[in-house]
């Protein structure tokens, strides 16, 4: 199989630092799933390749300064939410990152469940330095890093076409009111926020049929021979690595 390149640039005054570069987000799998034990008397998610693999796949970006967020706070007589970065850092166009409110309006997602979570107020974005490429004919999913998203915020999931979009792509995020009605916290620098997954575009057409039933009786029977890591030895596609 052939090797896809997937670019992550930034101004060079920004690289210099050598601080929060992208990185394989398998090298930051939370410590509760790696203390985790899988045994015949003690099955847990350990042992579910399925989940294993929102952990392994793709990039991971984390914050590039800390961030002072105060989320559904009184002050001058309005509720509001603010987002100030530690430091103004502005190399230039390509950097991305300024100490500048980035917000969009509540009726930008009226009537969804992002904005009755976020308790109705102005939608925070990061400024991300990062630019990145894939080659032709591929794009980049961006989610919170799967199964390990911070209990305070998450960013609003989206597709970006990274072939042709050649500028920084950058995240607005909600804040979990379900959790934190008021909050004010510091989103420290280096904080894990986005996983990206590149993807190949096809055109899919969808067909629904009736069950296999005598291959799917195969199936499971077979799959029911051992005890421990059935998904693993017999249908996990181990071909696809992250470099």
């Amino acid at each position: 199989m052939q090797e896809k390149i997937i670019e992550f640039s930034a101004h060079k005054d920004y690289l210099k630092y050598k601080e929060e570069y992208p990185k394989l987000i398998k090298s930051s799998v939370p410590e509760w799933f790696k203390k985790l034990e899988h045994t015949i008397d003690g099955k847990t998610v350990k042992g579910c390749v399925p989940f294993l693999q929102t952990l392994i796949s793709g990039y991971l970006l984390t914050l590039p300064q800390d961030f002072h967020l105060k989320h559904n706070i009184v002050g001058n007589e309005s509720i509001s939410t603010t987002l100030d970065a530690s430091t103004e850092i502005d190399y230039g166009f390509n950097l991305n990152i300024k100490n500048r409110p980035e917000q969009h309006t509540g009726d930008q997602i009226k009537d969804s469940p992002h904005l009755k979570k976020n308790n109705s107020l102005f939608v925070n974005k990061f400024l991300n330095p990062w630019t990145i490429k894939t080659p032709v004919g591929y794009s980049c999913l961006f989610v919170p890093p799967l199964n390990n998203v911070d209990e305070r915020f998450s960013i609003i999931p989206a597709i970006v076409d990274t072939d042709t979009f050649k500028l920084p792509v950058n995240f607005p995020f909600i804040v979990n009111g379900d959790k934190f009605p008021v909050l004010d916290t510091v989103l420290k620098k280096g904080t894990p926020y986005v996983q990206v997954i590149p993807f190949k575009r096809d055109s899919w057409k969808m067909k629904i049929k009736p069950l296999n039933e005598n291959n799917d009786i195969w199936k499971k029977g077979k799959y029911w021979l051992t005890h421990l890591h059935n998904y693993k030895t017999i249908f996990w596609n181990k071909d696809i690595t992250w470099k």
